[in-house]
C-alpha cells in the first residue's frame, strides 16, 4: 500500500494513553483546520508508563489497525511513552502510511536557554529510554546544555483525574528542585504537561524566578505531520462549505472524555467507547 492508496479526504488519527494528546490535537486544529480527525483515548489501558515497552507497542498496534478500519491516512502518535516504545513497530508494519511520533523538545530548549540548564519533565520511562538519552548526549555535546531530568511520578493520574490540589502539589515538588538548581528553561516532556501549562506558571511564579521559558513540541509535531501529508500529496483542500470533522474514541468513559475535551480546549465532538478490538 502506498501513500497513493489514502485519499486526501481521510481522516488523520491521533493517539495519546490519555487526554494528553489533546494538546497536540490543539495544535492540529489550529494549523490543519480543514482536516477531518480521528482522536483516540486509551484511558482504559492507561498509564502507559508503568507497562513494559512490548506491551505498550502490542496495544498501539492494536490502536492503529482501530485507525486503519475508519480510514485513517496518517498517524500521530500524541505519546510520549507509546512514541519510544511503539513508533518503529508502527512504521514497519504500516511503511507507506505517514506516522509521526513525539519527543521531548531538547532541540529547541537548548536553542534558547541562557544559563545552559535546561530542566526536563517527563514520565520515568521516557526518561529512561536509550533514543532520549541518546538525544539527550547528541545535544549536550554539540551545545554544551546540561539537562536536569525530573520523573513525574503520578502526574498524567492526577492531570487524568481533573485533580486540581494533586497536581499542584506535585508541580511544586518536580519544579521546584529544579528552579532552585538554575534551570531557565523547562521542557514539558509528556503531552499531558501542556494542559496544566498555566500551574506550572504559577508554581514557576511563587518560587520568585522569572523568565524562565516553557518548551511545548506540539507546534512541531504539526509541522512535521503537514510536511509528510504534503509530501505524499494528502492535504485536504480547505473548503468553507465542508469543514473538517472530528470524532472521537475513548477505552474508557465517553462522557470523561466529553467533559476533557470541553474543559481543556473549549470543544464538543461525538465521542464513543470502544475496546479497540481488544478484549
Amino acid at each position: 500500500m502506498s501513500s497513493s492508496t489514502f485519499s486526501n479526504d481521510a481522516p488523520v488519527g491521533v493517539f495519546d494513553s490519555g487526554l494528553g494528546g489533546l494538546s497536540i490535537l490543539r495544535h492540529i486544529r489550529a494549523q490543519l483546520p480543514h482536516e477531518h480527525l480521528i482522536y483516540v483515548a486509551d484511558t482504559g489501558f492507561a498509564p502507559y508508563g508503568d507497562k513494559s515497552e512490548q506491551v505498550v507497542a502490542e496495544r498501539s498496534l492494536a490502536v492503529a489497525r482501530f485507525l486503519l478500519e475508519r480510514g485513517a491516512k496518517a498517524i500521530v502518535v500524541a505519546c510520549n511513552t507509546a512514541t519510544i516504545s511503539a513508533v518503529k513497530v508502527l512504521r514497519a508494519h504500516f511503511p507507506h502510511m505517514p506516522i509521526v511520533g513525539v519527543e521531548p523538545g531538547l532541540k529547541p530548549a537548548a536553542a534558547i536557554t541562557r544559563s545552559g540548564k535546561v530542566g526536563v519533565l517527563a514520565t520515568a520511562r521516557t526518561l529512561e529510554g536509550s533514543k532520549f538519552l541518546q538525544l539527550r548526549d547528541q545535544i549536550t555535546e554539540a551545545t554544551g546544555a546540561a539537562f536536569l531530568l525530573q520523573p513525574c511520578r503520578g502526574l498524567v493520574d492526577r492531570i487524568e483525574l481533573g485533580d486540581t490540589a494533586g497536581t499542584r502539589e506535585l508541580l511544586v515538588r518536580y519544579v521546584t528542585p529544579l528552579l532552585e538548581q538554575g534551570v531557565d528553561t523547562l521542557v514539558l516532556g509528556c503531552t499531558h504537561y501542556p494542559l496544566v501549562r498555566a500551574s506550572i506558571e504559577e508554581v514557576i511564579a511563587s518560587a520568585g524566578a522569572h523568565d524562565v521559558a516553557l518548551v511545548d513540541t506540539g507546534d512541531a509535531v504539526t509541522r512535521q505531520l503537514v510536511r509528510l501529508l504534503d509530501a505524499g500529496r494528502l492535504l485536504r483542500a480547505a473548503s468553507p462549505d465542508a469543514p473538517g470533522t472530528l470524532v472521537a474514541y475513548t477505552s474508557a468513559s465517553a462522557t470523561a472524555l466529553s467533559a476533557a475535551f470541553n474543559s481543556l480546549i473549549g470543544i464538543d465532538p461525538p465521542v464513543h467507547e470502544t475496546t479497540f478490538g481488544v478484549a
